[in-house]
Parts: structure tokens; C-alpha cells; sequence
């Protein structure tokens, strides 16, 4: 019955992992994180609809918008910004839509005055965003969301810290430059805090690690060979999937296994009986 019990919570723990990862490979998935710390999974989904907040940490406007000592700074979580209403209005706006469409292709961009022209610089791109937790050992704090941006001159970078806080929304107030063409600033939230998901038992072990390896490597060799099958040998329909008639056969292989290991162990049959009779003398 214990091992029983152990077995389901290893398998609800290898779903939830492969869930995970599938989130994580889909646009909504570039802001979110999860890990395990003992017997907790910590999930942090920020652009999961929530009660109040039904694009999540999103705002709803297209943009968050911050000014201080006369730097502006536009951006946007999980998405690139859109703009309804007081979009930039700079002299350049590399790689983020140009000065007609300025801030409309990044997630991120800062203004700055220079000889009484606005100057937009683009610090943060949809693609690179990455989420972090802000303090390891104390994961309800929230997450660190970083996006960064290559230049000609610079690579520039904005990170934004989302403070746990159940009860609405505050900021951003505030914008710290850490270096060169590095920004960063902070907004509490209630998507920052993190769904938690408590197991009983002793973790995984080496023998779940071990499973959990094998169903991640072998989930990479299906994937790999249908996307190289698909695209490159154009073979479509069900034969996509590589080695198709070992995986149809396995089955039959398996049960003629375990047929044969039965009939070794059982020994003849009883229904198998010698061709001689006993003779009566």
C-alpha cells in the first residue's frame, strides 16, 4: 500500500513537470517559472487570468509607464506594448517600430533628452524575457522578470522585480539605472505570488529522478524525430512518428515476453502429455 501511495504521487509529480514544460514552451510560458523546494512545487504564472486581474500581470492599457528626473520608460510583461494613447515620441527608435511606430515591437523602451529632442533606446525584447525568484529561500517574495535588447553601441536590459501582494496593485514609482544601459524597478502585485502544490513522502529519489530522466529524453526523441521527419523527409499523416512500427508492435513483443517467461517458470504444460500409453501386462 506504501509503495503504492509512492508510485501515484511519483507519477502526479512527473505530469505536473511535463506540464510545466509544455507551458513553458508556449507564448504564455515566457513568464513562467516553477521549482521544487522539498516536498513544494512553486509556480509562478504571470500571465494567467486571475480574479481581478483577467490578463494577469499584463497591463491592461498595453504599456507601464515610470518618470524619473525627466527619463521615461515604457514597458510591458509577457508581451510587447501596444499603444491606445501617449505612445513614445522620439527621433530614433531602433529596433522597437521607429520613430512612426515607436515602442509597438519590443517590450521595453527608455527616453531621454538629448539637446531637446527625445531619444528612445531599446532596453527589452518579448523574446528574452526571463523570470527568476527574487530571494531562493524565501520564494513568497515574488519574481524578478528580466528582458534584455542588443544594440549597436550597448546591450541594454530592464528588470523588474513583482512583489507578492494579495490584496491589489502598486506602482511602478520607481527606476534605479544599475550601469550603462541598465534599468530596473519594482510593482506589487497578486500575480507575484506563487501557486504551491504540497507533497507528502520523501521526494523523488534516485529511482524518480531516474524515471523522470528517461520520460523527459525519451519525450526530446519523439519530438526531434517528428519535427525532422515532418520538415525535411515530408512524411505526413501518422508515419510521422519515427520507428512507428516498433511502437505498434511492442505490445504483441511485450505479451509474447512475458508468455514465454510464464511458460519457462510453469514448466510443461499438464495439458502436453507423453504420445506413449501404459501398457498392461
Amino acid at each position: 500500500m506504501i509503495r503504492g501511495n509512492e508510485s501515484r504521487r511519483l507519477l502526479l509529480r512527473v505530469i505536473l513537470l511535463l506540464t510545466v514544460q509544455l507551458r513553458v514552451n508556449s507564448v504564455i510560458g515566457l513568464c513562467e517559472h516553477s521549482f521544487f523546494d522539498g516536498n513544494k512545487l512553486y509556480n509562478f504564472s504571470l500571465a494567467s487570468p486571475l480574479p481581478r486581474f483577467p490578463h494577469g500581470v499584463l497591463n491592461e492599457d498595453g504599456f507601464y509607464k515610470v518618470m524619473v528626473n525627466g527619463t521615461l520608460l515604457w514597458f510591458q510583461l509577457c508581451h510587447g506594448m501596444l499603444f491606445n494613447h501617449d505612445p513614445p515620441r522620439c527621433v530614433e527608435c531602433s529596433n522597437c517600430g521607429g520613430s512612426s511606430r515607436c515602442g509597438m515591437e519590443c517590450s521595453a523602451v527608455v527616453a531621454k533628452n538629448a539637446g531637446g529632442y527625445q531619444v528612445c533606446t531599446t532596453i527589452g525584447q518579448v523574446s528574452s524575457t526571463n523570470v527568476s525568484v527574487i530571494d531562493e529561500q524565501n520564494p513568497y517574495k515574488g519574481v524578478i522578470v528580466r528582458m534584455s535588447s542588443s544594440g549597436k553601441e550597448h546591450n541594454c536590459s530592464l528588470s523588474v522585480s513583482i512583489i507578492c501582494d494579495s490584496t491589489g496593485v502598486q506602482g511602478p514609482n520607481s527606476m534605479e539605472i544599475l550601469g550603462t544601459c541598465d534599468y530596473a524597478t519594482m510593482l506589487w502585485h497578486p500575480s507575484g505570488c506563487a501557486t504551491i502544490i504540497s507533497f507528502h513522502g520523501k521526494g523523488f529519489g534516485w529511482f524518480g529522478t531516474l524515471m523522470i530522466i528517461i520520460v523527459c529524453l525519451f519525450g526530446a526523441y519523439l519530438l526531434a524525430g517528428t519535427i525532422y521527419r515532418f520538415f525535411f523527409l515530408g512524411v505526413h499523416g501518422i508515419e510521422v512518428i519515427p520507428n512507428l512500427d516498433l511502437w505498434a508492435s511492442l505490445p504483441h513483443r511485450t505479451q509474447s515476453f512475458f508468455s514465454s517467461l510464464v511458460r519457462k517458470f510453469r514448466g510443461p504444460s499438464g495439458n502436453h502429455r507423453s504420445s506413449y500409453s501404459a501398457v498392461n501386462f
